[in-house]
């Protein structure tokens, strides 16, 4: 399988002005600034072009190739070198600058990227040695040779206070700041003519360098040297960070974020002779690892003339604000950029991804007009449509037609043309937004003509108002004259009855059809005065709604319910009357009798619970049916509900045999002549003296079942039973021991505080005469001639008042005398 890659750039040729030059001339070299371009040619001349190619300035230079240009940073100041040795530099806005003749051809120029200030008038050439002219304080201009004797320079970049150039032996970097020579990477490839196979520079940022020469590229950072380690050594230093071969010969480099942009000259076989030609140039992205390269992508481009073309012939230049890239050729101007999100969907579109188109138009939405979106969208649709999807045709239209109406019903029409209506219905709009009612009624008959059960669903899906309701019963009535007892029409008849509210007309014939939706409609239309005839109709085909809706709605219904509900049979009755006595166990209690028989009939688990809740219920009649079915349980409560406890308890021990419910029974009754009884039954049957032995501990003296067991009788599990006998005794012990103690505890502390209190002084306010006073412990007072003699007992005298009142304490006295 072939995956196609999406390109990361696209192409377009620099025209216009270009045009016209490269019919008559050829480029030679060409420096892009972010305002404009300068393109040098093979006759002598220099052009300012704009960004589309257009001349804005043309400067006659030489007769000769001009072979280098380089502005400043401001693009005001510009620097020209040619073949004949011509050297200019001088103001885009005044020609007064440095005009030199030199007698050998100065191959390339580089101006200080500040040029524009005046600290900073510098510039370098590049022939035989290299030249860095300076410009004193007398506005003369210095000369300093930077390098000579490794012949000639071939290229030049000027970054801040680093500058690169290119030798026949290798490339070497300057720091102007501290005059010094920094470094000098040597020439890979030395059998490759530097004239025919140039090299080519880039700085990437302040500090890293890219150098391509023949196939290999290095990427080379300038460092701060440790100032430890400096001696007679440069304060900086040159690492190596990326070393690796390319397939093909560079022309040009170009920095893109990490990756490098890179122009390669390709060569390539014939198939019939042994003979290389020269094929398209090749323009890369590549990610650079430490020993190799990734590819990203790779685009063969066809510029003019490009099977005369060597690898010097081909330049790249780029604007750093834009990322663009400028790839020069003697005939030719191609200029790449990356790709945006507009090439992205266009791309897309192309190759008929029309989903992800969609997708990527409507996350840029902000800018791309809302038509282009549709636009892709109907590209889309009409792809699916021919494809013959449509189902997924009519699911896009929701999202790409959006409110347009006119969109809409032209889609429509288009699905009915192509008989897929059934298609789009589901995807049709149908709220605040919505089509003509024709459009709908137009789909309604056609499903009406070939499939009920999609009618029926898009009359349960749509609301009322989209259609003419009445057109569409009338159009149902008509197929129903056909087929009568078709249940899918006359299920819909009633729904349009019951938008049309006609309820009456729905509700018979949602009782004619026995439909589940006929509570529904009563309740959510409140038609209980049409029922009231209706009630056993209602019960024969879903009792617990019926049910639950006479009870939920008793007082909606001018007749007794249940003189209806009581005509239904038995299990009817059983049913209307339970859930009645499980809401208000008074308010059917004349039907309590007759509860009766239909629980002993048709719901016998929910008779016990009835007895036990009911308090209108005649247990003579409950006890007579309950025998004459022998239900064992049932009749065993009815007789400890009258009183006949001992016989219930006969029953269980007897019929039920259930020596834990006879236990159980004993225990809720609290009756010793109970528990008489059941050891009296239980004294000749070990499993029961078992039982009585593991449960009797703590209601009866244990040691009364003991003494009456037979010697001699076989037990089961008789000495675990008398083991947890011990057990239980002696946990009684240890809690009656435990709340003797709480109980002394507590007493002597109340007593404690009690002697405490009542040894508290008194405060005695009459004394203003010398009588003796009597102060009680309850804190009433007398004179003592008041009191009368003492009691009973003799030297204790009581309080009258408390003793009147029966209350202590009073029982000891206090006399005070003055």
């Amino acid at each position: 399988i072939i995956i196609e890659e999406e390109p990361k750039l696209k192409y377009e040729r620099l025209s216009n002005g270009v045009t016209e030059i490269l019919q008559k001339d050829a480029a030679s070299c060409m420096t892009v600034h972010d305002k404009f371009l300068a393109l040098g040619t093979h006759f002598g001349k220099v052009f300012l072009l704009d960004i589309q190619g257009n001349v804005t300035q043309k400067f006659e230079i030489s007769s000769v190739k001009i072979n280098q240009i380089s502005l400043d940073e401001s693009g005001e100041h510009v620097g020209i070198c040619s073949e004949d040795g011509k050297v200019q530099v001088f103001g885009l806005y005044t020609r007064e600058g440095f005009h030199e003749n030199f007698d050998c051809p100065i191959k390339v120029v580089a101006l200080h990227p500040q040029f524009t200030r005046s600290n900073y008038k510098q510039f370098v050439t590049g022939g035989n040695k290299l030249l860095l002219y300076e410009r004193n304080w007398l506005n003369r201009w210095k000369t300093s040779v930077l390098h000579e004797g490794e012949g000639s320079i071939t290229a030049i970049q000027w970054r801040a206070n680093l500058i690169a150039w290119a030798n026949n032996v290798g490339v070497k970097i300057y720091d102007i700041g501290t005059k010094q020579r920094i470094t000098n990477v040597l020439r890979d490839n030395v059998s490759l003519r530097p004239d025919m196979y140039p090299c080519s520079l880039c700085w990437k940022d302040n500090s890293s360098l890219i150098v391509g020469w023949g196939s290999s590229i290095k990427i080379c950072v300038v460092k701060e040297r440790n100032p430890t380690e400096m001696r007679d050594l440069p304060s900086r230093y040159v690492e190596i960070v990326s070393a690796f071969e390319t397939e093909f010969f560079i022309s040009g480099l170009a920095p893109l974020a990490d990756q490098l942009v890179t122009l390669y000259f390709v060569k390539e076989n014939s198939d019939h002779m042994d003979e290389e030609f020269r094929a398209r140039p090749r323009l890369d992205i590549i990610q650079p690892l430490p020993e190799s390269c990734e590819e990203i992508s790779s685009d063969a481009l066809t510029v003019r003339n490009f099977q005369d073309n060597e690898c010097r012939d081909y330049r790249l230049e780029h604007s750093e604000g834009e990322s663009l890239f400028y790839i020069i050729s003697p005939k030719d101007i191609v200029v790449a950029k990356e790709r945006d999100q507009d090439d992205h969907i266009d791309w897309l579109l192309e190759k008929k991804k029309y989903e992800e188109a969609l997708m990527a138009a409507e996350i840029s939405f902000k800018n791309i007009k809302r038509h282009d979106v549709q636009k892709i969208g109907m590209a889309y649709i009409n792809h699916l449509v021919e494809k013959g999807d449509y189902d997924s045709a009519a699911r896009k239209c929701q999202k790409v037609l959006g409110k347009n109406m006119e969109l809409w019903e032209n889609e429509v029409y288009r699905f009915k043309t192509i008989g897929q209506l059934k298609a789009i219905s589901q995807y049709l709009p149908r709220g605040d937004l919505r089509l003509r009612p024709a459009i709908y009624e137009m789909i309604l008959h056609d499903f009406l003509k070939t499939d009920y059960e999609g009618f029926a669903t898009l009359i349960r899906e749509w609301p009322g108002e989209l259609y003419n309701n009445m057109a569409i019963v009338q159009a149902v009535s008509d197929h129903l004259k056909k087929e009568p007892t078709n249940r899918i029409l006359l299920t819909t008849l009633a729904e349009l009855y019951t938008y049309d509210q006609r309820y009456d007309r729905a509700l018979e014939i949602y009782l004619r059809l026995r439909h589940k939706d006929v509570y529904q409609l009563i309740h959510k239309h409140n038609l209980f005065s049409s029922i009231e005839d209706k009630i056993v109709l209602l019960m024969d085909f879903d009792k617990e709604k019926a049910v639950d809706m006479l009870l939920d709605n008793e007082d909606k219904l001018s007749v007794s319910v249940p003189v209806f509900s009581l005509q239904g049979g038995g299990r009817t009755s059983r049913q209307y009357l339970h859930k009645l006595f499980k809401r208000d166990h008074h308010k059917g209690q004349k039907y309590h009798e007759r509860q009766i028989g239909l629980y002993a009939e048709y719901d016998r688990p929910n008779l016990l619970p009835f007895l036990r809740d009911s308090t209108h219920c005649p247990l003579e009649k409950a006890l007579e049916v309950c025998q004459q079915r022998n239900f064992v349980e049932e009749t065993v409560f009815l007789l400890s509900r009258m009183g006949n406890c001992r016989r219930a308890l006969q029953m269980i021990m007897e019929e039920l045999e259930d020596v834990d419910k006879a236990i159980e029974f004993a225990k809720d009754q609290d009756d010793a002549e109970l528990w008489e009884d059941l050891i009296s039954y239980s004294i000749d049957k070990p499993p029961f003296i078992t039982g009585l032995l593991n449960n009797i501990g703590t209601h009866v003296d244990p040691i009364l079942l003991i003494h009456r067991i037979k010697e001699g009788m076989e037990i089961p599990n008789l000495r675990d039973s008398l083991v947890k006998i011990l057990q239980d005794y002696n946990l009684q012990i240890l809690l009656r021991e435990g709340c003797k103690k709480i109980l002394v505890a507590d007493s002597l502390s109340l007593l404690q505080k009690m002697h405490r209190t009542q040894m508290r002084g008194v405060r005695v306010d009459d004394m203003a005469k010398p009588f003796s006073v009597v102060v009680f412990h309850c804190r009433h007072m007398f004179h003592k001639e008041c009191l009368p003699s003492s009691g009973t007992i003799p030297g204790v005298q009581f309080c009258n008042i408390c003793s009147a009142k029966k209350r202590g304490p009073g029982s000891g006295i206090l006399e005070i005398k003055k």
